[in-house]
């Protein structure tokens, strides 16, 4: 089983996806909706879930530098609960401080346009919080 890495914006929900063994995250897409009003991503989401047998979401948790919680972060919380309700999945919250300065600078290195860029950047973030996830949580075997 896959497990499913999500970065929520204000307009956007970028994605990736882990390997089956749980090693590897890669980037998967980004979806893309009216500003506030994640809700009508749900139904891409569950398609997503049932085409690639995803059994968790590790949803980003964009918690301040001082380590509060703020607006955006209360929006995962939400987010969280709405997943687990109407999917009826598990979601774990993954502390997404830096992913997106990290997939920015990524982008800006391999000398990606800005435009493309903002296509780009959050399934790049969503991929990192998915591998911070599968790093600290890999068993040994």
């Amino acid at each position: 089983m896959r497990i499913l890495g999500l970065d929520l914006g204000s307009k956007t929900i970028g994605i990736a996806i882990s390997d089956k063994l749980g090693f590897i995250a890669s980037t998967y897409k980004t979806i893309f909706f009216e500003e506030g009003n994640s809700l009508t991503s749900l139904e891409e989401l569950k398609e997503i879930i049932k085409k690639e047998e995803v059994s968790k979401i590790v949803l980003g948790f964009p918690k301040n530098m001082n380590n509060s919680i703020g607006p955006r972060a209360e929006e995962s919380i939400k987010f969280k609960k709405i997943l687990e309700d109407e999917l009826n999945i598990e979601v774990i919250l993954e502390d997404e401080r830096w992913t997106t300065v990290q997939a920015n600078r990524v982008l800006i290195d391999a000398n990606v346009s800005r435009k493309k860029r903002k296509t780009k950047v959050d399934k790049l973030a969503a991929t990192y919080i998915l591998q911070s996830y599968l790093d600290k949580n890999r068993k040994e075997d």
